[in-house]
């Protein structure tokens, strides 16, 4: 894709996310589009918000789960960026109008302590690089209409990100195996689904790893203070005006989220 066409699809995307109305997947209005183009598209969205005030606060890593990567045709995860305006608090109402096609998912979110930068990052360097984790939830949606996404279309589209909530509990993350850590993720007070850190990449923090060293050589760092969300413990499930979703993890305790029954105007 040349420079005006990228630009082209990325103003399709803001225009989705300005009006609450999907688009057609991109990979049909681009069919020869590659993942390297989609990442370019995505860091053009990334700059737009950049520019308005609203800047990298973390980053995100998707397609985390074997099962996700088989349906998605791909080997590797992706990637997307967590912007300051994407942070929600807990307890406190999440209006649903802010999103599209919404989803939750329950994770084990990263908080930097030190800089952490690719290539050549060892397991040893990302546990030295955490300050904590905490539970966290994060908001996943697509600008795609009906989710009907590709892998050029979830990466174009900031990795499908919607917004995160994250848990007051922090804990070092030499206290806790997060491979062994259970999740019960809970939907209105009924159980919605259940699952572990060993199946985000067989750990959380393998994750972590592989995002530093993907976006290292792009110039790319993951600096302190910086949230990294590093794949779901379970299935994303839907959401709608007035839910209450909660996630609790074996020993990192719990992080609600509450969205409120007020639709996009």
């Amino acid at each position: 894709m040349d420079a005006s066409t990228l630009q082209e699809a990325a103003a399709a995307l803001l225009s989705a996310y300005e009006t609450g109305k999907p688009i057609a997947p991109l990979i049909e209005t681009y069919p020869a589009a590659t993942p390297e183009d989609a990442y370019r598209i995505q860091q053009r969205l990334v700059r737009h918000w950049a520019e308005r005030g609203d800047d990298v606060r973390g980053h995100k890593v998707g397609l985390a789960s074997a099962a996700m990567q088989r349906q998605m045709g791909v080997d590797q995860p992706d990637y997307g960026h967590l912007t300051g305006s994407m942070f929600h608090l807990e307890h406190q109402p999440i209006p649903i109008g802010d999103f599209l096609q919404p989803k939750i998912e329950p994770e084990i979110a990263f908080v930097l302590g030190s800089r952490l930068r690719g290539p050549g990052v060892t397991v040893a360097d990302a546990l030295r690089a955490v300050d904590f984790v905490v539970p966290a939830l994060e908001i996943v949606d697509s600008r795609i209409q009906d989710w009907k996404i590709s892998i050029v279309d979830t990466i174009a589209d900031n990795a499908s990100s919607g917004g995160v909530v994250l848990g007051s509990k922090p804990t070092a993350i030499g206290d806790i195996d997060l491979r062994l850590v259970g999740c019960v993720l809970h939907q209105n007070g009924e159980i919605a689904a259940t699952g572990a850190g060993g199946a985000v990449l067989g750990s959380p923090v393998n994750a972590l790893v592989w995002l530093a060293n993907t976006v290292g050589p792009l110039g790319v760092a993951l600096e302190p203070g910086h949230v990294v969300l590093p794949g779901s413990m379970t299935r994303a499930i839907p959401v709608s005006p007035g839910d209450t979703v909660v996630a609790t993890m074996a020993g990192l305790g719990s992080v609600t989220a509450k969205f409120s029954g007020e639709e996009r105007p």
